[in-house]
């Protein structure tokens, strides 16, 4: 008698063997002469019958939804059981019996929030959680392929990266600290050292959207690399996206079917991506959008028409400069047109942000003070410039946007274990 997987023996490795297994009370219907318990554990669910008189009818009858329990029986193949195998019971260990569980069908959308505790342990969380793991796996993977050292950078910051506006700060003993907004600039320090960088760390910012696609904590891919341009950006953009959803696609198959998700979009994702300049996306959205104008920022419903013009990813880029972070590099001859870049997706918009970093000191601090920031607060930022400047460029993709594009959710707070939004921080 072994101590199985769920997956096992809906793989058909346990047909007619006895087997143990151990898990939770996923579902229970109670009948006159049957129980039928519903059985999960990390790898699936599977259902179990307990006669009238077995034995653990008795345990049977006791079991709780969320129940644990270890579960003895024989594995048989039936086709009218979910997933066309079930066990027939013989023993059962009750480890901890629950209380009512407060989740249920009728239960609504904003409660279910507010337990997101229990929640996690449905079947629907299961299956994000592991296709995530699997995403952050192949983003790795092809970091690593392409030459780049992961490093660690810090969470807490002195001075602003993307604007003050979106900043949180905290007290850090006497002094005021920011969590941070992207791990860019630390990258960059390391980048002098290792050339090619990336970390995965989360981000935070103090925006008060309230969309699909809005968390004040997310979790970033970033990179940054010395001796590179534009094409070179693009380039490696596509070809991470490109391994991460042929990756995903081929390891998670069961998981998209169950969760309902379109897995053809993320098959069909190949290189090269379609790329278009700013100006030609103005052009594009103008006959729906009048009000859009050179220097106009591309608003949420924006990005969406233009994305599901293009129906798969693509690039943006070239824009304004007045829109654009003070450390995004521009054009010689067109100072107002900074080498920045977006990619898009459809529904989703913006899923990364890129471009070159301006390598000029004298620049830099014109850039900086343009945008009201004290050059002081960045000396350690513009030392880099001082020795050994190069050109290079950097990205930040978001983890979460791109779940709710390859899953197909409906809201960004399913594609992260613990959401932080406007209004939720608990647990």
């Amino acid at each position: 008698m072994a101590i199985v997987k769920i997956s096992q023996i809906l793989e058909g490795k346990c047909t007619e063997q006895k087997v143990t297994v151990r898990g939770w009370v996923y579902r229970k219907r109670e009948g006159k002469a049957l129980i039928f318990l519903v059985i999960r554990d990390s790898t699936g669910v599977i259902q179990s019958t307990i006669k009238k008189d077995s034995s653990c009818w008795n345990d049977a009858q006791k079991l709780t939804i969320e129940s644990s329990l270890v579960l003895t029986g024989t594995a048989r193949e039936d086709t009218r059981a979910p997933g066309g195998f079930e066990i027939g019971a013989e023993t059962i260990e009750i480890v901890g019996l629950a209380e009512n569980f407060p989740i249920s069908k009728d239960k609504s959308e904003e409660f279910i929030r507010d337990m997101r505790h229990l929640w996690l342990r449905s079947r629907k969380m299961n299956l994000v959680m592991k296709v995530r793991a699997e995403v952050l796996e192949a983003a790795r993977e092809y970091f690593k392929k392409q030459n780049y050292t992961e490093v660690s950078p810090p969470m807490f910051i002195s001075a602003a990266v993307e604007g003050g506006s979106t900043l949180f700060g905290l007290k850090y003993f006497e002094q005021e600290l920011y969590l941070t907004q992207s791990s860019q600039l630390y990258l960059e320090i390391l980048m002098y050292s290792l050339e090619n960088v990336y970390c995965i760390a989360p981000s935070f910012r103090a925006e008060k959207s309230r969309t699909i696609r809005h968390l004040t904590e997310y979790w970033h891919m970033e990179g940054e690399w010395a001796f590179a341009d534009m094409n070179d950006l693009m380039t490696f953009e596509e070809g991470l996206m490109t391994h991460i959803c042929q990756t995903v696609a081929a390891k998670c198959e069961k998981e998209f079917k169950e969760l309902g998700a379109d897995i053809e979009k993320v098959k069909a994702v190949k290189t090269p991506f379609p790329r278009i300049t700013y100006k030609e996306a103005i052009e594009r959205l103008k006959p729906k959008n009048p009000a859009l104008d050179w220097g106009s920022d591309l608003g949420y419903e924006d990005e969406k028409v233009l994305a599901e013009d293009f129906g798969k990813p693509f690039f943006v880029y070239d824009y304004p400069t007045a829109i654009k972070a003070f450390y995004c590099k521009t054009y010689k001859d067109h100072p107002e047109v900074a080498m920045s870049v977006d990619m898009m997706v459809p529904r989703i918009g913006e899923i990364s942000t890129g471009g070159a970093r301006e390598d000029n000191k004298d620049l830099l601090i014109q850039r900086m003070k343009e945008q009201g920031l004290n050059p002081e607060d960045y000396e350690w930022y513009l030392d880099l410039r001082r020795y050994g400047t190069v050109p290079h460029v950097g990205f930040g993709m978001g983890l979460e946007r791109l779940l709710v594009w390859m899953l197909d959710l409906e809201n960004i707070i399913d594609a992260i274990p613990f959401p932080r939004t406007t209004r939720r921080f608990y647990p």
